[in-house]
């Protein structure tokens, strides 16, 4: 769900001296479009007039590290710039730059200016937790200014990892509850963010879905296993569902493989629809979850916009550009000295409501005018 809400840009430059001043020129003085991820790393690139400038690839960013140590951010250190050290569980989830963009300003509004007066280092897991311990621990050696990480695997490895460096956090459960902070209104410690409480979250997924969907009289949740936070909303999914007189099945997924097999339960159950909970593993591989539910011809609620662009039928997110900026600006709050325990942990403002009609349709189902008027996005 949160995820969408975090999308960061950065540039991760090899050793050439003369490959950054080449870069540094249209990336600043011509305007380059600049794409990137907060919420699950993906590769990132500067663009100018649709000619790519810089790609980065697994390849390079493992040869980045044995040839050159990560150049650009021990100059950075140097000259007294401060990096943000981002922690993201994903590579494959895709570039949005609406909420780059909105990241970006987030930090301008703070006079913060990637590549001027600040700079990003970006770490990703490949969808694999156990790494992350090891990439927070890096980003720790770097001595970066704040670590910005989403999901709760990244938070709780960036804290096991540091008790000095300041991190932000996005995660769609309460911090206090899978023991990231001690209060909402007073985080202490170095850590504070931006959560969404599911348990509010999950009753009007699971009202919205019904009302498109009143059909049904059994919810499928497809959660992963081997995040706890994703089984602490598989529970409250479970309840929201209850509440409302439906039967649930919990079909879990733990690796990519594992979510063709779930539809193909889920259809052999004759579940009614699905929600999908917030995980990064289903938002790194949306497209491919869109398409099985739509194939098994299962209605199905999703935590991410994306999904329903990729041709999923529904969507209830949290506004991923405002969400964006709002870090962005936290991040800037923090590296002019604010302490990220004084900070108070804040939860997102505006949600995103986004239907495909054409989904719906295929799908046999009719969407009320009511329901129209209340959506966001509209996908015809």
């Amino acid at each position: 769900m949160l995820r969408c809400g975090l999308l960061l840009l950065h540039l991760l430059l090899r050793s050439d001296r003369a490959q950054l001043q080449g870069l540094r020129a249209p990336y600043h003085a011509l305007g380059a479009e600049i794409y990137g991820n907060l919420g699950f790393g993906v590769r990132a690139f500067a663009n100018q007039g649709g000619r790519d400038l810089l790609m980065v690839t697994r390849r390079d960013f493992i040869a980045g590290i044995g040839a050159a140590s990560w150049p650009f951010a021990t100059r950075a250190q140097q000259n007294a710039i401060p990096v943000i050290g981002v922690l993201q569980p994903s590579t494959s989830i895709g570039l949005r730059k609406p909420v780059a963009d909105a990241f970006l300003r987030g930090l301008a509004e703070t006079d913060y200016l990637v590549g001027r007066n600040v700079t990003i280092e970006n770490r990703w897991a490949e969808d694999h937790n156990d790494r992350l311990p090891a990439l927070a621990a890096d980003l720790v050696r770097l001595q970066v200014a704040v670590i910005v990480t989403t999901g709760a695997p990244g938070a709780l490895a960036a804290k096991a990892a540091t008790r000095t460096i300041p991190i932000l956090f996005s995660v769609g459960f309460d911090p206090v509850q899978i023991g990231l902070v001690a209060s909402l209104a007073r985080p202490d410690g170095n850590l504070t963010g931006f959560a969404a409480l599911l348990d509010e979250v999950a009753g009007k997924r699971m009202e919205l879905l019904r009302e498109l969907v009143p059909a049904a009289t059994s919810i499928a949740v497809l959660f992963n296993p081997a995040n706890r936070a994703t089984v602490a909303n598989l529970s409250l999914q479970q309840n929201a569902a209850r509440s409302l007189g439906l039967g649930v099945e919990a079909v879990d997924a733990s690796r990519q493989s594992d979510i063709e097999p779930a539809f193909a339960k889920m259809a052999q159950q004759r579940v009614g629809a699905v929600v999908v909970t917030q995980d990064p593993l289903f938002l790194s591989y949306i497209d491919q979850v869109a398409a099985l539910a739509v194939r098994h011809a299962i209605p199905a609620m999703f935590p991410d916009k994306k999904a329903v662009e990729a041709g999923g039928l529904m969507s209830y997110a949290p506004d991923g550009p405002d969400l964006a900026r709002q870090i962005g600006a936290y991040a800037g709050r923090i590296l002019k000295g604010e302490k990220p325990g004084d900070l108070p942990v804040q939860r997102p403002t505006k949600f995103e409501l986004a239907i495909n009609l054409k989904t719906a349709k295929a799908l046999g189902l009719t969407v009320s005018r009511t329901l129209l008027v209340r959506a966001n996005e509209v996908i015809e």
